[in-house]
């Protein structure tokens, strides 16, 4: 440990994202996993980095004690302060976050599922903590390419709808990247799909979920897949689609190691990577 050096605690150290996150963590020199979190049974106490895959273990063992880790990272004054990265679930996401803000730990959260209303909660509790939190849909890189090229068709297009897939042990839907995509669509001060007809759905749900300014999601969920999104714009005689695809995880390791860099920087919630780009 040093004073140059980043603490960091993964909170879901176990799952499929967990797992890279902790891999990519240790490959960093400016950061050190000092802590890593998961609530099944049959890994307790063992290695996270043996988990992980490494080749090494990193010595710090896997526990279910999430605030204890958070008082023990908050006390190491010799570091500067600590970073948890939250990939669990939406049933208890608010409460790992509002945890972290309280003892001083800055969250990076990729786990999605808040709701508008917890968002705002988590936001001003940030603020008034004068603690930094990054809440990340998509640490893709290139998903946040695709949302700003969907703002700028969306200049020229009136109608559009988003379909996004991802892999059947997805909690959630839709996903986090995909209302995202819909909000800031939204903020372009139009309203998309003008009816044409009134439209009957035989089965409940056909035409998808209604988000904002009349802006349709369409959520897949199928094993094989990771994640993936898809924007649909359509005028008379064109269409233009937009399309993300995820083979591996580590594509979102350069956007959570980016971001547990600059949350150290920031003084109240922020919302969406392309805001730290």
């Amino acid at each position: 440990m040093s004073q140059n050096q980043i603490p960091v605690i993964v909170n879901g150290a176990t799952g499929k994202m967990g797992r890279e996150i902790v891999k990519a963590v240790a490959k960093e020199p400016d950061l050190i996993l000092m802590g890593a979190i998961a609530r099944n049974p049959e890994v307790q106490g063992k290695d996270a980095g043996e988990i992980a895959g490494l080749s090494e273990p990193l010595e710090v063992p896997i526990t279910n004690q999430l605030e204890p880790m958070l008082g023990y990272v908050a006390g190491e004054r010799q570091m500067l302060p600590g970073v948890m990265v939250d990939v669990t679930h939406p049933d208890v996401v608010y409460d790992n976050v509002r945890s972290a803000i309280a003892y001083g730990i800055r969250p990076v959260v990729g786990t999605t599922g808040l709701s508008p209303e917890q968002l705002r909660d988590l936001g001003d509790f940030a603020e008034k903590a004068s603690t930094g939190c990054l809440v990340i849909p998509n640490f893709s890189i290139g998903m946040v390419l695709l949302q700003q090229a969907a703002v700028a068709a969306s200049k020229y297009f009136d109608h559009v709808e988003i379909i996004e897939l991802h892999h059947n042990q997805k909690a959630d839907a839709p996903s986090g990247t995909a209302v995202q995509t819909a909000q800031m669509l939204a903020e372009m001060g139009k309203t998309y799909n003008q009816q044409q007809v009134e439209e009957t759905e035989k089965i409940a749900g056909a035409r998808g979920g209604l988000a904002e300014e009349g802006i349709r999601i369409h959520s897949i969920r199928l094993p094989g897949l990771i994640a993936h999104q898809e924007v649909i714009f359509g005028a008379p005689g064109q269409i233009y689609t937009l399309r993300h695809d995820t083979s591996d995880r580590t594509c979102y390791m350069p956007g959570v190691i980016l971001a547990i860099r600059q949350v150290q920087k920031l003084k109240s919630l922020v919302y969406g990577l392309e805001k730290i780009l």
